[in-house]
């Protein structure tokens, strides 16, 4: 049976709120709202997580949103759940970092890559890459940044899944879903992964 870690990627209100700057109906927004916090939160479950900075300039992407100490860049991750050593992005792989990130009332620097603090960040929340270890990712999007996640986790030996019922595709398609879990590119990377699989070993039925 393996440890299975989580980690939530993007679950910010830009995304998740219907007021929103990104915001579309996504089944999975209700799932970790109403049935994975509670859980987490009584079975003692860590989220670990990673978020966004995507405030302008970011070159080739015009999106504008996330802005450090608003409202839209606030999680929906339950406070009592989450790992307080939260890990902020700025591009949809999380190698991406930026002068000033996360840090409100600022002037955000342009995006640059930075592997390393990645690196750290993984090997203090979750540790190094074990075969008894599974890291169990979930959020938004299957089709972009938990996809990108995927590979830089794979890419480092970690094992890769995704939490079905706790993920969306941008469009919230559920066909759409389907077709990105069960297919290249994802499955070159991570293992989809339901709820059910998982549960019995990270707390509960």
């Amino acid at each position: 049976m393996k440890d299975y870690k989580f980690i939530s990627i993007d679950l910010q209100r830009d995304f998740t709120d219907v007021k929103g700057v990104c915001y579309k109906e996504r089944p999975s927004v209700d799932f970790v709202k109403n049935y994975l916090n509670p859980f987490s939160t009584e079975n003692n479950v860590k989220i670990n997580e990673i978020i966004s900075d995507y405030r302008a300039p970011r070159l080739g992407d015009r999106g504008d949103l996330c802005y450090p100490g608003e409202w839209g860049y606030e999680s929906i991750i339950a406070n009592e759940a989450k790992n307080s050593d939260i890990y902020v992005k700025c591009m949809n792989s999380p190698i991406w970092t930026r002068e000033n990130i996360g840090v409100p009332d600022s002037k955000p620097g342009i995006p640059y890559q930075d592997p390393k603090r990645f690196d750290s960040w993984i090997e203090k929340t979750i540790g190094k890459p074990q075969d008894e270890v599974g890291i169990v990712l979930f959020g938004l999007t299957v089709d972009c940044c938990v996809l990108c996640t995927a590979q830089e986790l794979n890419f480092r030996g970690y094992n890769v899944y995704i939490l079905e019922e706790a993920t969306d595709t941008y469009s919230g398609s559920l066909e759409e879903k389907e077709i990105v879990l069960n297919n290249p590119p994802l499955t070159n990377w991570a293992e989809k992964i339901s709820w059910e699989e998982v549960k019995s070993s990270v707390g509960k039925k």
